[in-house]
């Protein structure tokens, strides 16, 4: 590996903490440092040769800087667009992705019918597509973009209210009746979603399994940190997370530390 750094968690805003805490309970041991590009967020609005050359000369930056052991991309959109050019780019440097589970999903549905919820810009991908081909091509799958969770989920952790009469129409295209059978699996391919699991559940016109990729993302993590994985306590400093927008207050450092983070 090349760095002896920390592991860097990268995603636009929140929702990579769902994987970072995921990691957490994998690995008590290992240096973090949780990296928001807040100041893009929300990426999946961007053209994406911006976003893709955005992507790609901040982790220039943060490599040097950091020198992490391996680089976690906790952000469909960031990785089914720039993955394949930072691993060209960094060929010495470990890069786990997350990709829409859509895998798993056909391999647990019993009726066929699945759904991706993403944002706009996984959902254009044609990487979330050729996934689809390649291991969900007897199922049915029906790609549903929001352009608003993951402002809400963000809007959610943070305290401010989310009402159900704004979540609902993001996942109401998730629900499809055919043949007389029904969606069963909602793949949420946006590591904001899992923090509005819930209230999703909730508002749901029928029960589906609803499928987050975090604890995966962890388990592969720790395949690929292998021995080189932390195995006792040693002295660090904090674990950290870096905000691009410079953003410090106190209700994020708060939060943050639920974590386990300090907002550096």
């Amino acid at each position: 590996m090349q760095g002896s750094g920390p592991v860097l968690f990268f995603d636009s805003g929140l929702g990579g903490l769902t994987v970072l805490r995921e990691a957490r309970y994998l690995l008590p041991y290992e240096p973090l440092l949780y990296v928001a590009d807040d100041a893009a967020f929300p990426i999946g609005r961007w053209p994406e040769a911006e976003l893709k050359e955005r992507i790609v000369s901040l982790f220039d930056d943060l490599i040097a800087e950091h020198g992490p052991k391996v680089v976690v991309i906790a952000c469909n959109t960031a990785f089914t667009l720039a993955g394949d050019a930072l691993r060209e780019r960094h060929p010495d440097v470990p890069f786990v992705g997350t990709v829409p589970a859509i895998k798993p999903a056909a391999e647990r549905t019993s009726s066929g019918l699945i759904s991706v919820l993403a944002t706009p810009g996984t959902v254009r991908r044609t990487y979330t597509r050729s996934l689809i081909e390649s291991f969900a091509s007897q199922c049915h799958v029906r790609l549903v973009g929001s352009d608003k969770l993951a402002e809400l989920a963000e809007k959610h952790l943070r305290g401010d209210t989310v009402s159900d009469a704004d979540l609902l129409p993001e996942i109401s295209d998730c629900f499809l009746e055919q043949d007389g059978k029904r969606t069963d699996i909602v793949v949420l391919a946006c590591t904001h979603y899992p923090f509005l699991a819930n209230r999703f559940r909730r508002i749901a016109p029928w029960p589906v399994d609803w499928l987050d990729p975090a604890e995966a993302i962890a388990r592969q993590l720790v395949r690929v940190l292998g021995e080189g994985a932390a195995s006792e306590p040693s002295r660090h400093l904090p674990d950290r997370a870096i905000f691009t927008s410079g953003t410090k207050n106190a209700g994020l450092s708060r939060l943050l530390a639920g974590f386990g983070l300090v907002l550096d």
